[in-house]
């Protein structure tokens, strides 16, 4: 609860900073990007939880939101169907949460493909973005609020 709550109040100060942050598109859409790039199983947690309340509190508020998790280096193990421990999960939330989208780095994947020899198997729904990197600060500079739980 300790975290929650020093993410939420993160989150109040860079609204704070530079409003709401759908002010750099001005159509009123919530937006955020979490950042995954370390294999820790806590972390997989936390990006979870972050997605799933931030989602329950944009529905409840009667807001409009995306939210887009973009994982690369080791934190693609969280999209991946055979090292991931949140799998269940992650396909869960692929049907389950509205405006979510689960991206996995094309860098991390080609890197993964040269070690093991094959391409790493990715759960069903995850897209492909060139780079992950790259991926999140284009969201960034589009005005998405990114977070690193």
């Amino acid at each position: 609860m300790k975290i929650l709550s020093k993410i939420l109040m993160a989150f109040a100060f860079v609204v704070a900073l530079v409003g709401t942050p759908a002010a750099a598109s001005g159509d009123g859409v919530w937006r955020l990007v979490l950042q995954v790039s370390d294999n820790d199983e806590g972390t997989f947690t936390k990006v979870l939880n972050n997605a799933s309340n931030f989602s329950a509190a944009m529905l409840e508020a009667g807001n409009d939101y995306e939210i887009e998790i973009v994982a690369w280096n080791a934190g693609l193990h969280l999209l991946r169907s055979d090292t991931s421990s949140e799998a269940a999960r992650v396909a869960a939330f692929v049907t389950s949460v509205p405006n979510l989208t689960f991206s996995a780095c094309g860098n991390t994947i080609a890197g993964m493909t040269k070690k093991e020899g094959a391409a790493p198997p990715l759960i069903e729904g995850v897209s492909v973005v060139p780079g992950g990197i790259v991926r999140a600060m284009e969201l960034a500079m589009d005005g998405w609020v990114l977070i690193r739980p």
